[in-house]
């Protein structure tokens, strides 16, 4: 007998995060979305605020006080705002998943340092695991508490975690810069996103003390000293991120390759981009908008000793929506690349 699917209400489901969980779960064979909410949008049809979801769907938004119980609770609403309504959301169901940053950290002095106030429920963050299964998955299994990892985040540890495992480097530091497309800020419009500050621009918004180098030093557990720069790029989708190491003498490509591919062989959605010849000899996120996949690329100075590892992915899907849903099929014991194998368009 097939179980039936899971009820998953989705709060704050007309932003982007929230929007692309939605999308996801609509072609999932074992998740039913049965609510979701937003106050500005309450009452009106889904695809109002998401056109590219109509005759997908026939569910309407509600607002946050009308919240039903389910199986599977998503929360996509902004930073802060989570932790706010905890005891409600996990009292709705059995498990609860939070597409913000309200739960990545387990430390809660780290979080006071970063987000410049404490946590509101600091005992409670020990018991969510972060949604990147390449380095968390035996923790995830059966996890009733998942916390969405930042695609920054996401993109800096799967450039970063293969050359961990080994005695490859010989620094303990990496710099990191990322472009970033607009989608990242969000759904809300603000000076910085208007159109004429945005279009056309490559402009360096943190050059020093991005947020999310907490998140990457928590999870690399201080074994490297992480300092990233973020660049808002005109792109609505993806994250390049380029990480500058520096390898042992004598390093050699096969060596990076090994290590690459000991880590990620096995990893569904990690694909090692090799290519020799052609336009797309390196990872792009333009191949990757919609899609779950990392792509990551190297190149080694054997001179220098500097390996540049770049990672492209989506950071609505991988970065946010699509690695939470790829936490909960591995929670929940599905097949893990269960609604998540949109293979990408070219051109």
């Amino acid at each position: 007998m097939t179980a039936a699917p899971l009820r998953m209400a989705i709060v704050g489901a007309s932003g982007y995060a929230g929007g692309e969980m939605l999308r996801l779960a609509l072609g999932h064979p074992h998740l039913e979305v049965v609510q979701v909410t937003s106050e500005r949008h309450a009452g009106q049809p889904v695809a109002s605020v998401h056109p590219n979801l109509r005759s997908l769907t026939r569910l309407r938004f509600t607002p946050l006080d009308a919240l039903e119980d389910a199986d599977v609770l998503v929360s996509a609403l902004p930073h802060g705002h989570f932790a706010e309504h905890l005891d409600a959301f996990e009292a709705r169901a059995e498990t609860v998943v939070d597409l913000s940053s309200d739960m990545r950290l387990t430390d809660p002095d780290r979080y006071a340092r970063t987000y410049g106030a404490p946590h509101p429920a600091p005992d409670r963050l020990a018991g969510y695991v972060v949604a990147v299964p390449e380095l968390h998955r035996a923790d995830l299994v059966g996890a009733t508490r998942i916390a969405g990892a930042g695609c920054l985040a996401t993109a800096a540890q799967l450039a970063l975690a293969p050359f961990l495992r080994t005695a490859i480097l010989a620094r303990r530091e990496t710099l990191i810069d990322a472009k970033i497309g607009s989608s990242a800020a969000g759904a809300t419009p603000g000076p910085s996103t208007h159109h004429p500050e945005r279009a056309g621009a490559l402009r360096t918004y943190a050059p020093v003390g991005h947020r999310h180098e907490a998140e990457v030093a928590e999870a690399l557990q201080g074994r490297l000293d992480v300092h990233l720069t973020a660049t808002a790029v005109p792109r609505v989708r993806g994250i390049l991120a380029t990480a500058h190491l520096w390898v042992q003498d004598g390093t050699s490509e096969r060596d990076v390759l090994e290590a690459i591919r000991e880590a990620y062989d096995e990893e569904p959605f990690v694909r090692l981009v090799l290519a020799r010849r052609g336009v797309h000899r390196t990872p792009d996120p333009k191949l990757l908008d919609g899609t779950n996949w990392v792509d990551l690329g190297v190149a080694l100075d054997p001179d220098s000793g500097r390996l540049v590892v770049t990672t492209a992915l989506d950071n609505l899907v991988k970065g946010t929506a699509g690695g939470a849903l790829q936490a909960l099929n591995v929670a929940r014991g599905f097949e893990e690349t269960t609604g998540l194998t949109f293979p990408g368009l070219h051109p």
